[in-house]
């Protein structure tokens, strides 16, 4: 596990100043791989560029020092990540006579790629982000693996070209900071998050996942492609729920295997939900010592779930490790955390994930976690919202149902952080949408549409926030599957796993998940939806296949999320800082919120009249990310 840098000059540049570029950009990521640092540079009259990476060894210790090199020393590769499936490739190349001088996974993508070129891409099952300079076609190759696990951002600018697994590297670097996006303005308000190709700064992009940038060092075009993908696991139509039921089982174990694989210490991060669960049982049937198992609660009981992680740690007799969290434990670190995305990023659950990952690093190197169950399997309450929608609008006149939300707003709004039923209420009933665009109304926690229309002056407004991924996603419809790809491009990409990676690097700690795997997305995808969601039953396949390795009900336990009270905190000790935030000073010399309709959200909430936990942390966050980036001395 690693972070990369690149820069390519489309004008001659010296090796001196190449090398001082790349040094400054790897210094900024050394939380990603402290155990060394490595660099390429190749300067000559026609050509000016240069990759570095940060190293966290994981597998081959010993000899997988990176930049590596082709034989003849004409290709070259940096990487960030794991390839799970390394040694089943290693073998069919080795059959091929194709001969290894390290055992790292590394060699084996370079190997891959010296024979069947950008096609090798789709041969990788894993988590990475890599870049290849091919000095025979004068061409560089920087690629994202399939579910966009490892970051990626790049920028083409005038006179060059940087790509990097965090946006610090690059702003780091870049002589005038640039301007606000519009578009990533807009998405970051309504989806407390900025998913692929979009950030936060015009003219950065992160590379989609499942996708390569191919730059022709010749004449300095880009051009971005998707990695095709066959499908690998081509199911019977009318295979038996029995018989899913079995290659679930399968496939998850299998997973969790490859997944496993690393010459360092590895344990789970184990919430006492469905995935976490199994993913832990799974992986301490296939040890022969205890595992080790990490676990994070809150002094707050509401949000406090640390007796469902006990019963899975006895049942599977792990070395468990608990830590509860206080508003002390967080107070310090809260600004180190949000910064460190280096954009906006309101998912409040980033902040006990750091923490946990914090303290699992002091044990381990390597945890496996839950994430992508809820995307692969159906196990979403969202997923509920989109089914009752469907009901709901079929029934209930546009008309009515506006009078209803009119009417019923007041008793359903809350003065406390706690989530509850009159909250999930209220966020069904703003989010129905009689166009069939609802989806979209759901997945956006913090604003809605039209309140981001009133939040915002008009030149900061973009009235198609969603254009670029409905178009990508395709015409609306109200299945499962349809909502399941939404969250694959949008939420898992863009918050899901840019909070596990930036968190857990962040204190040199490697997460896999073991749910993000193409074999079982392949899989999921072609089975009847009732199999994944049976009535109100979420995870029903899941669950049935692992049910029977646990006491009775336990996996249909209700599951709070992994929240934290934030609500309570802006009301508390960060409440000077948000008052800051709305002074009339600061939000006229920013002049890019209407005044009067962001102060009367924030004090609303402030004086307890209403809970605006949402909507006022994504701003918080937001304002936190712009004094720092834009005012900062």
């Amino acid at each position: 596990m690693c972070g990369i840098n690149g820069v390519f000059f489309k004008k001659s540049a010296s090796e001196e100043k190449i090398s001082g570029i790349l040094s400054k950009m790897n210094g900024k990521i050394f939380h990603r791989g402290p155990d060394e640092d490595g660099f390429y540079v190749k300067s000559t009259n026609k050509l000016s560029l240069g990759m570095a990476m940060r190293r966290l060894s994981i597998i081959d210790l010993s000899t997988g020092k990176q930049p590596m090199f082709s034989k003849d020393g004409k290709i070259a590769i940096v990487f960030n990540g794991e390839i799970y499936n390394y040694r089943q490739l290693k073998s069919d190349l080795e059959k091929k006579d194709v001969s290894f001088l390290t055992t790292s996974d590394t060699e084996v993508i370079l190997r891959l790629y010296e024979i069947y070129g950008t096609a090798s891409f789709e041969m990788l099952d894993g988590m990475f982000a890599f870049s290849i300079f091919d000095e025979n076609q004068n061409k560089l190759f920087i690629t994202r693996d399939f579910f966009g696990e490892k970051p990626l951002y790049y920028a083409n600018f005038e006179n060059e070209i940087f790509w990097a697994s965090e946006l610090k590297s690059i702003m780091a670097v870049t002589n005038n900071k640039p301007e606000i996006s519009k578009e990533g303005l807009n998405l970051f308000l309504q989806l407390t998050y900025i998913p692929a190709p979009f950030s936060i700064y015009e003219g950065i992009s992160k590379l989609p996942p499942n996708h390569y940038l191919e730059l022709d060092c010749s004449n300095s075009s880009t051009k971005v492609l998707e990695i095709k993908n066959d499908l690998e696991t081509k199911i019977d139509p009318n295979i038996s729920f029995e018989d899913a039921k079995k290659q679930t089982h399968h496939l998850v174990s299998e997973s969790v295997e490859s997944r496993s694989v690393a010459d360092v210490p590895l344990g789970t991060f184990l919430s006492g939900g469905v995935d976490s669960s199994i993913v832990s049982l799974v992986l301490a049937s296939q040890k022969e010592n205890k595992i080790d198992t990490f676990s994070v609660g809150f002094e707050k009981k509401s949000f406090d779930e640390t007796d469902k992680s006990r019963v899975v740690a006895d049942l599977i007799n792990s070395n468990h490790h608990e830590f509860i969290i206080s508003v002390d434990d967080l107070k310090d670190n809260i600004s180190n955390i949000l910064l460190n995305f280096d954009e906006p990023f309101a998912d409040s659950s980033s902040l006990p994930t750091y923490l946990v990952a914090h303290k699992t690093r002091q044990f381990v190197k390597v945890a496996l976690t839950g994430d992508g169950g809820d995307e692969v399997f159906g196990g979403y309450n969202k997923y509920y919202m989109g089914k009752l929608n469907t009901k709901y609008t079929s029934m209930v006149p546009e008309a009515v149902h506006g009078f209803i939300k009119k009417t019923s707003f007041p008793f359903l709004s809350t003065k406390d952080d706690k989530r509850g039923r009159r909250f999930k209420a209220k966020r069904l009933l703003n989010a129905i949408n009689y166009e069939g665009d609802f989806y979209y109304n759901i997945v956006s926690l913090a604003f809605q549409a039209e309140e981001v229309e009133t939040l915002l002056k008009k030149p900061w407004r973009n009235k198609n926030t969603f254009g670029h991924h409905k178009n990508l996603i395709g015409n609306s419809n109200r299945s499962l599957t349809h909502f399941r790809n939404i969250d694959k491009i949008m939420s898992l990409e863009g918050d899901m796993l840019v909070k596990v990676d930036r968190t857990s690097m962040l204190t040199s700690l490697e997460s896999r998940a073991p749910f993000l795997n193409k074999k079982l997305w392949e899989f999921t995808a072609q089975l009847p939806e009732d199999y994944l969601m049976k009535g109100w039953n979420k995870k029903y396949l899941l669950k049935e296949a692992f049910k029977q390795h646990f006491p009775d009900g336990f996996l249909d336990k209700s599951k709070k999320g992994f929240g934290v009270p934030v609500g309570d905190w802006l009301r508390g000790h960060l409440s000077l800082e948000l008052k800051s935030y709305i002074e009339p000073g600061f939000l006229k010399s920013q002049n890019i919120f209407n005044p009067d309709n962001i102060r009367e959200i924030v004090e609303k909430h402030l004086s307890g009249k209403e809970d605006n936990t949402f909507r006022v942390w994504t701003f918080y966050c937001f304002q936190k990310w712009y004094k720092e980036t834009y005012l900062a001395i």
